[in-house]
């Protein structure tokens, strides 16, 4: 009797037959042409190159950075840095002498009026574009490792080569812990 329920056993194990085959084969097929069909439409949602490299603006939440902290971001491909400067970094920037200043600009040119302890400038030397290290330099401002120049607590270049201060890339305070980069008050 053993022997009769092998049998049985093994004789219900059924092979795939050409129209299996073919099922699977078609099904396949028709996935293929979904996704073929799918694909540019969903390719057509994200933004082609130029408008990436025209650079949408970026908004940046300022809550959770902390007062004396710098937070680095890329807007168009280049780094912007974010400080949020303490109140005795606000009053050395404002007392100092712009006309001593290789680059001559008052601390409140360089700030949004009512948000002077948040300070937006691009992130690269003025000199030969190196990156500055933050709370570096005689001034605790930046420091450019390459070649030595030094700019203070407002981004205006103190000493070493660089012939400007790091300059302000275009922004707007969206709401008190809010920027949008790349965007400009409307008046």
């Amino acid at each position: 009797m053993l022997e009769s329920q092998v049998a049985e056993t093994t004789s219900t194990v059924v092979e795939p037959t050409r129209r299996d085959f073919l099922f699977i084969a078609t099904g396949a097929a028709a996935a293929v042409g979904a996704a073929t069909v799918v694909w540019p439409f969903i390719q057509s949602m994200t933004p082609d190159a130029a408008t990436v490299a025209a650079g949408a603006p970026v908004e940046v939440d300022l809550s959770p950075i902390a007062e004396g902290q710098i937070v680095k971001v890329f807007w168009r491909g280049k780094l912007i840095f974010i400080r949020n400067r303490t109140p005795a970094e606000i009053k050395a920037a404002e007392d100092v002498n712009v006309a001593s200043l290789r680059d001559p600009q008052p601390d409140s040119a360089r700030v949004k009026p009512g948000h002077a302890q948040w300070l937006i400038v691009y992130g690269n030397c003025t000199h030969l574009g190196c990156v500055p290290l933050g709370h570096q330099g005689a001034y605790e401002g930046w420091f450019c490792p390459c070649h030595g120049s030094v700019f203070d607590t407002s981004g205006r270049v103190r000493g070493g080569p660089a012939p400007i201060n790091l300059p302000i890339p275009p922004y707007t305070f969206t709401s008190d812990t809010k920027i949008t980069i790349g965007q400009e008050a409307t008046a």
